[in-house]
């Protein structure tokens, strides 16, 4: 071999090798995300979720996001104003279910709480999700829990300790069942304690509860991070929005 067939062969082996990288990347980076090409979410909740469903509420940022990190997928919305675990149990096979999704988001535990009387009781709602989570499963459906947002922009009030125990429940949850977990709670709180402005309560939300649009941005991240996308992926999908 000449030299000049030495360097075309080099040069030749430096392009097929950072070719292999850069596709070696790529695929790493496209295997992080647990939701594949073509793939159906439900989004089952409350009024939160029902509103998600909305132009830039969480569910269709979440969807965009995704197909911002090369992934499309289609959103089933599922959230019904003033539902509580008993009633998202009872409508899952015909809101849910039926529908054939490959995923499932979990967004429950407001209502049972703020509802009071009227809620659901810790042992009782633990009952209803494990159920959820059980037959969504049984069905194939891969399930993300989120734990519940905030009830009022204030983590000491009592609405807020007393969630703290259904927020535990969840976190267990998904490790017991192998879900996704979105952590929702511990990102509204940091996000609001880190801010010089608290915006007299409503810096995430329009009323303490229901999100305002950056509620529903960081709603929208805490489920793609959940998914898998890094930090370069979501901020991606922040530009985009």
């Amino acid at each position: 071999m000449n030299v000049s067939h030495k360097l075309t062969f080099a040069a030749t082996s430096r392009i097929v090798l950072t070719t292999f990288a850069v596709l070696t990347i790529t695929t790493t980076a496209m295997a992080e995300i647990a939701v594949k090409e073509g793939e159906k979410i439900a989004f089952l909740g409350d009024s939160i979720t029902q509103a998600g469903a909305r132009p830039n509420g969480y569910v269709r940022l979440a969807i965009q996001g995704l197909e911002s990190a090369g992934v499309s997928t289609s959103a089933i919305p599922a959230g019904i104003s003033g539902h509580k675990s008993n009633q998202m149990l009872a409508r899952l096979e015909r809101d849910v279910l039926s529908k054939k999704p490959d995923w499932m988001t979990l967004s429950c535990g407001v209502n049972d709480v703020w509802h009071g009387k009227r809620g659901v009781s810790l042992t009782d709602y633990k009952v209803n999700i494990t159920k959820i989570v059980d037959q969504c499963q049984d069905a194939g459906v891969k399930v993300v829990i989120l734990t519940s947002t905030m009830i009022g922009e204030d983590k000491d009030n009592p609405n807020n300790k007393k969630l703290a125990t259904y927020n535990g429940f969840l976190r267990e949850l998904a490790k017991e069942k192998k879900c996704l977990l979105a952590d929702l709670n511990t990102d509204m709180q940091s996000i609001i304690e880190t801010s010089s402005d608290k915006k007299n309560g409503k810096l995430l939300t329009s009323d303490g509860v229901h999100m305002n649009p950056d509620g529903n941005k960081m709603m929208a991240v805490g489920v793609l991070r959940a998914f898998g996308l890094n930090a370069e992926q979501v901020k991606a999908a922040q530009a985009a929005w």
